[in-house]
């Protein structure tokens, strides 16, 4: 479907580095639509398996109809868009569909960061969760990942994803950024994918064509400055900031380097590219280094990028006077150890009537944490004790820590469409209790098997609604 693009746009590109007019209004004439996911590295033990599922879902004969995102780990491009919805691996957390440019947040971290050192990280402007699973698949197991989203509605969507993706090491926040000043010094790295005008992403989304205008362009780069103002404290001294947008104008990217490098003590870091991959480097007056992605030159929609050092600031003061959360008690323990595999890695805590896994680092930092944001959750929500019995959460299901004791339940694809639309699934088995349903080794989440029924625990909220 060609694309009406807004005069008052392409004329208030024409000085932008590296556009071109006729190119531009070409690929959005086009009709043409990129489709791309990244695999969930803790969900499937190697490539060839994902490439397996992959080319069944998309029902290719052969191997060459996916190819690799080149500048991402486990991105790779589909010829075409299936039905995700009726994928029930999408449900597992197996993979997630992400835009093919903005995996290039990968680059901007590898080429910046010691990845396999412990590291506090802030997604500051977190959901749908895109950015933050991918943060994830790349820190180390040590590492903590806060991921934050101010509006109440797209946090709980955050939640849903990071749940799926089964990610022990990550705080789900929903506070404002100015919030985060008082965590001074605290982050190794903050991630701010800014709110911006969304001109990037017409081609995915023609319904942002009728929300774009010259003021909203304006007003989101007054509000991309207040943010970043907000929360720089958060970042410590020689923290890495890694800034994106999915606009196109200057005064939301370009502008806003030069406006951090007036107000701020920080250096730019120039990032490497590969020639082919078709990104643009770009300077802003000031001299920041940003990464300009065209769709007629990457494949992938409109993009922004770009990383600065901190020069400034101070230690972190942790105060370890804070209450610490509230543990369980040995009879507790006992009940719930038989559903865990034996790790000395993670604390089990309650927190109200709730038992939450979480890691041994995490669990040192949840205090000051919960001292200066309000969390949504921390950890693997495990389940709650109900008459000396675990009832287990569906986040548990999603993670890896369920002990490999635990009964599952193995279904066809007809029906992990039925168990996921939340209907009732007929499974013949002799057992009697709780059981994870898994399909293509993945698990789904729980059912009770019962003398003459079964049922289906999958959250309603997140059932599927389409036949």
């Amino acid at each position: 479907m060609a694309l009406q693009l807004p005069e008052s746009l392409t004329k208030s590109l024409e000085a932008v580095n590296g556009f071109d007019t006729a190119a531009f209004e070409n690929v959005h004439q086009s009709g043409e639509q990129i489709v791309s996911i990244r695999t969930n590295p803790a969900k499937f033990a190697d490539t060839a398996t994902s490439l397996c599922h992959f080319n069944e879902l998309i029902d290719a004969a052969n191997a060459t109809a996916l190819t690799p995102v080149p500048w991402s780990s486990h991105g790779y491009y589909l010829p075409h868009r299936p039905f995700f919805t009726f994928d029930p691996l999408l449900h597992a957390g197996a993979y997630y569909v992400q835009e093919a440019s903005s995996m290039f947040l990968e680059q901007a971290l590898r080429q910046t960061t010691h990845l396999k050192q412990p590291l506090k990280v802030l997604d500051l402007c977190a959901a749908p969760g895109g950015k933050s699973t991918l943060l994830q698949s790349l820190l180390s197991a040590e590492s903590i990942l806060v991921s934050n989203e101010v509006i109440k509605q797209r946090a709980a969507i955050l939640e849903e994803n990071i749940s799926k993706w089964g990610a022990a090491n990550v705080v789900i926040t929903n506070n404002d950024p100015a919030h985060f000043a008082r965590l001074e010094n605290y982050f190794d790295v903050m991630v701010v994918d800014a709110p911006c005008s969304g001109s990037g992403l017409f081609r995915k989304d023609p319904h942002a064509i009728e929300e774009w205008s010259e003021n909203n362009v304006a007003l989101c780069s007054q509000r991309q400055q207040r943010i970043l103002m907000d929360a720089w404290p958060a970042l410590k001294e020689g923290g890495l900031l890694i800034y994106s947008t999915c606009s196109y104008a200057a005064e939301e990217n370009e502008a806003i380097l030069d406006w951090l490098m007036q107000q701020k003590e920080v250096s730019t870091c120039r990032l490497q590219l590969q020639q082919e991959w078709g990104i643009q480097e770009v300077q802003s007056e000031g001299g920041g280094y940003g990464y300009r992605f065209w769709p007629y030159k990457v494949k992938g929609e409109g993009f922004f990028i770009a990383a600065f050092r901190k020069l400034s600031g101070g230690d972190y003061y942790e105060d370890d006077s804070k209450k610490r959360t509230e543990q369980l008690t040995k009879t507790q323990e006992q009940i719930i150890t038989p559903w865990l595999k034996q790790t000395d890695q993670i604390q089990s805590l309650k927190q109200k009537e709730a038992i939450l896994l979480v890691p041994n680092h995490l669990f040192e930092a949840l205090p000051n944490l919960q001292q200066s944001l309000y969390i949504k959750k921390a950890g693997i929500t495990m389940g709650k004790l109900a008459h000396n019995e675990l009832v287990p959460h569906h986040d548990f299901a999603m993670s890896n820590y369920v002990s490999n004791a635990i009964v599952s339940v193995a279904l066809n694809k007809e029906a992990a469409l039925q168990y996921l639309r939340r209907n009732d699934v007929v499974i013949t088995n002799n057992y009697k209790g709780w059981a994870l349903v898994q399909y293509a080794q993945q698990s789904l989440g729980w059912v009770k098997l019962l003398q003459n029924r079964v049922n289906n625990y999958y959250p309603k909220e997140w059932r599927i609604l389409k036949q």
